[in-house]
């Protein structure tokens, strides 16, 4: 099952290129990951969304200032992402553990 958690939320001063509003526009940093009973892990793509509260429209990268370029590439850097790396779930090593002594009882009794 795929989630999506917010890494990072800013409201920014900047001009809405829409409604020319400098209250209302909100930039919001996401990460989705993958998790199910055997392991969790981050996916590698960070996703960003703009929206401006005041005129209550998406702001989409083509109608983006260089302002607001500017502003986005720094709070970029503040978004820390989800690990990528694979972590398992006890259900997992407990399969691993049974398996294992399996294999080692099935070995013991053909030799």
């Amino acid at each position: 099952m795929k989630t999506t958690h917010t890494l990072h939320t800013a409201r920014l001063i900047n001009n809405c290129p829409t409604c020319f509003a400098t209250d209302g526009l909100e930039l919001t940093f996401s990460q989705e990951k993958t998790e199910n009973k055997f392991y969790e892990k981050g996916e590698k793509e960070i996703s960003s969304k703009m929206y401006c509260h005041t005129c209550n429209h998406a702001i989409f990268p083509e109608s983006w200032t260089d302002d607001i370029e500017r502003v986005h590439e720094y709070n970029r850097k503040l978004a820390v992402p989800m690990s990528t790396a694979v972590k398992l779930k006890p259900l997992l090593y407990f399969i691993i553990l049974i398996d294992a002594l399996l294999l080692g009882a099935l070995i013991y009794y053909i030799t």
